[in-house]
């Protein structure tokens, strides 16, 4: 069986991210069976109907990119009880124009990360309340919210805390089970 091609769309810009880092992470502790990518959101204009006609190249190259993922990590921080701007904008701009969403049946993962105690809750449920619209099949369990962040690093950007990684790991192999299930790469040509 094919190796599962999974994007990584990481809901900071921020240089030192957090989020970042925990993407990073899930790359090295990732299973051999996934190809685990980050996929840049930061380049994109903010979406706006009128350009549906003629879209932004940089809003295509990334329809495009995204069109050759088998399933989606969001890793994303809170910002007011939601996801930031660059997260929903990159969201919106790949599920439109209307009939044309990308992530229609992909499986999907969230991981919120935040420096308070919550874990950036409040955006992971949010999310997943666009995720659901988006007919995007969520992974329900485990759910990840990886509190104090501030906590979890060295000073390299590497993990600190062998909880985090082997949760992580388990986090991952529960991943490439959900993918595997609800992946639809090949089925279209069974049928």
């Amino acid at each position: 069986m094919l190796p599962i091609k999974s994007a990584v769309l990481v809901g900071s810009l921020r240089k030192e991210s957090f989020n970042r880092k925990v993407a990073k992470a899930l790359i090295e502790i990732t299973p051999e069976s996934v190809i685990l990518e980050i996929l840049e959101i930061g380049q994109l204009q903010m979406y706006n109907q009128d350009l549906d006609d003629n879209p932004p190249t940089e809003w295509t190259k990334f329809r495009d990119s995204l069109k050759t993922y088998d399933a989606v990590i969001f890793v994303t921080p809170e910002y007011n009880r939601s996801v930031p701007a660059v997260l929903k904008n990159a969201i919106d701009i790949a599920s439109r124009p209307y009939g044309k969403n990308v992530f229609d049946k992909k499986p999907c993962a969230v991981i919120s990360v935040s420096i308070g105690s919550l874990g950036g809750f409040g955006a992971n449920h949010h999310l997943r309340q666009s995720l659901v619209f988006l007919n995007a099949p969520t992974m329900a369990l485990p759910e990840a919210y990886l509190a104090n962040a501030s906590k979890l690093f060295h000073q390299t950007g590497k993990l600190a805390d062998p909880a985090t990684e082997e949760f992580l790991k388990l986090f991952m192999a529960s991943f490439v089970d959900w993918a595997k299930t609800n992946s639809h790469r090949g089925k279209e040509a069974s049928l």
